[in-house]
């Protein structure tokens, strides 16, 4: 991972536009066309995490590389005692991941550090100017929207930031109006709340897992334009991230966490029923951006890299707002190959 430039210059707004890394050394293999063990799958011999070719997987040659992995796919466990190695093999570029090389942990570490202290910077605007901040965050299962939201809370002060993570509704709760639960926790001005996942499970993880209706999940899209245009007319400041990663990247990390006994908690029942509905998710992740790019755009990040997707969220998030004394030389550019405005990661082909 290399320097962040000090400022955007119009020669790198020109890239960004293009889609051309500002940063990082991007893979120049192929995109692979899909990650669903009914779709198509890579190939490649990578070992060490880098991108690889993609073939369709409907017709793969007997005994191949395609064979193999679409095998080691549809038979994995997240309780089996050891991970296939091709999966782990394929995991860091699964799903067209742009990028082949992991960035240094101390040039990371260096900075997020120095984003951290921008947000404090941020936090003190806030309350100063009686500012009001609402972060979403939605994505595949084990794309690491925990670990993000922990790293941009981490030195925060408590008292004027929280992070909102509700259970499955209650009796009362699922007889009101499906906002209504989430209303109760929206900031006072001066504070900042955070949503590890939202109203948005009306979108995609209700409708998949059949825990709602096709209609009620329809009438939902219908709203939520209309509901978050009123969040911002009051004033709101809202942002809307979707952590995506490929279909072997979450079979490694639910295997991990399953196998560590201070993760496994983290494991729900939606987590073990998320591989085998890739293709239903990936359908209502793309239903879902479509129908509520607006008034609020999604961003999209790639999340196959935690160090990565962190530093891309605090940057995407840093960049959009005037507060005072920021560092633009820290805040940069985010970077173009992994942080997606909603209507350019629906015309990428992986899902």
């Amino acid at each position: 991972m290399t320097k962040r430039p000090a400022a955007p210059s119009p020669a790198d707004e020109g890239q960004a536009a293009k889609g051309i890394p500002a940063t990082g050394k991007p893979t120049k293999a192929k995109a692979a066309k899909g990650n669903s063990t009914k779709g198509k799958l890579t190939k490649g011999k990578s070992t060490k995490g880098k991108p690889v070719n993609g073939k369709p997987a409907s017709a793969p040659q007997p005994g191949g590389h395609e064979a193999e992995l679409f095998a080691a796919v549809a038979a994995f466990s997240v309780d089996a005692p050891d991970l296939p190695p091709i999966i782990a093999a394929h995991a860091y570029g699964s799903g067209s991941y742009p990028y082949s090389d992991r960035p240094k942990r101390k040039i990371y570490e260096k900075d997020l550090h120095a984003l951290q202290i921008e947000l404090l910077k941020l936090q003190e605007w806030v309350k100063a100017q009686h500012e009001r901040i609402v972060i979403v965050f939605e994505g595949r299962d084990a794309a690491g929207k925990g670990g993000t939201i922990h790293r941009l809370t981490q030195h925060l002060n408590p008292r004027f930031v929280h992070v909102v993570a509700l259970d499955k509704p209650t009796e009362v709760e699922a007889g009101q109006w499906y906002f209504q639960r989430y209303i109760a926790h929206l900031p006072r001005r001066g504070e900042m709340a955070i949503f590890d996942r939202s109203w948005y499970n009306r979108a995609v993880v209700e409708p998949v897992m059949g825990f709602c209706t096709p209609a009620e999940s329809a009438h939902f899209l219908t709203q939520v334009p209309v509901f978050e245009k009123m969040l911002v007319d009051d004033g709101i400041r809202l942002f809307k991230i979707w952590l995506d990663i490929g279909r072997e990247m979450q079979l490694l990390r639910l295997h991990e966490r399953h196998l560590d006994p201070l993760k496994r908690w983290k494991l729900s029942p939606v987590d073990f029923a998320a591989p085998a509905r890739w293709d239903a998710i990936a359908a209502a992740r793309d239903t879902m951006i479509d129908a509520s790019q607006a008034p609020v755009p999604w961003s999209v990040v790639l999340a196959n890299d935690k160090m990565r997707a962190r530093l891309g969220v605090i940057r995407q998030i840093l960049a959009q707002i005037p507060y005072e004394g920021r560092d633009d030389g820290v805040v940069g550019i985010p970077d173009p190959a992994i942080v997606l405005d909603g209507r350019r990661f629906l015309g990428r082909q992986p899902t």
